[in-house]
């Protein structure tokens, strides 16, 4: 854990992590920003995981969670991400393409969690390193290919959260939503944080935001910081918690994947 955290690999990961909170603060889903023709072509290899979804139903099965049709759907995943990437820099498609199939889930387990999330965020960071992704489409990043995400394959298969902490953890499957959310409403003109437990707020401004609900039932941790008084400290208080419960967790980590675009090697002094 130590050489994770002093690697090149760690700090282009929060590197990446917090250009998208700079990237989104004060801006809304609804704002206008610009879709790229790259962007454009990962939505559409979002919408073949989606259809793969509807060609393989869940099966009937005694237990409730982790629905192992799920495996069938994951075998298929040696998805060519060819289409993303241009012809000369090939050399870069199995090590990018990995981070994808991380990202959607373990098929032996059928669980989901902030490090199938982090493997996520690590497909797109990579796709920012080998320059595939711009600097003008982070707004699209987060909002059309991130918000987007993979919750289709988490309901129908019904994947276990990996490593739950229940109604003490902040999320059962995801945490950057929270953190470039709360970027999302600083210096916002009337929402505080008191206000995001309020439900004729939430349903007022849902569409505009990520990550919604009712966090008294499901998230103490979420209700507990609406009483934080300013949405800046909100974000950088969940940076911080972010490094501390899933980037500095051996359980979430010891599935990370290292190579030539996110190595293990020590950051460059």
């Amino acid at each position: 854990m130590a050489k994770w955290k002093r690697s090149q690999a760690y700090a282009d990961y929060m590197g990446f992590v917090l250009a998208m909170n700079e990237a989104v603060k004060g801006k809304k889903l609804t704002s206008e920003y610009k879709v790229s023709e790259v962007i454009g072509k990962l939505l559409t290899l979002l919408d073949t995981l989606d259809h793969w979804i509807d060609e393989i139903p869940p099966v009937d099965q005694p237990s409730r969670f982790g629905n192992k049709a799920f495996r069938t759907w994951y075998a298929k995943l040696e998805q060519d991400v060819s289409t993303v990437i241009p012809a000369n820099m090939n050399a870069s498609v199995p090590e990018v393409a990995l981070y994808l199939k991380e990202s959607v889930g373990n098929s032996t387990r059928i669980d989901y969690g902030t490090g199938h999330e982090a493997a996520f965020a690590a497909f797109l960071c990579c796709l920012c390193k080998i320059g595939v992704l711009k600097a003008d489409d982070q707004l699209a990043i987060v909002f059309k290919v991130f918000n987007r995400g993979n919750e289709e394959v988490q309901k129908t298969y019904r994947m276990e959260p990996a490593g739950s902490q229940g109604v003490w953890g902040l999320d059962d499957f995801q945490f950057l939503p929270f953190i470039w959310g709360s970027a999302q409403l600083i210096d916002h003109t009337t929402l505080e944080p008191r206000h995001f437990v309020d439900e004729k707020f939430v349903n007022d401004n849902h569409k505009d935001f990520m990550k919604t609900g009712p966090f008294a039932e499901h998230s103490n941790q979420l209700w507990n910081i609406s009483a934080v008084p300013s949405w800046s400290k909100v974000n950088q208080g969940l940076v911080r918690m972010y490094k501390a419960e899933c980037l500095e967790k051996f359980p979430v980590i010891q599935h990370f994947k290292f190579g030539s675009l996110l190595p293990i090697k020590p950051v460059k002094s």
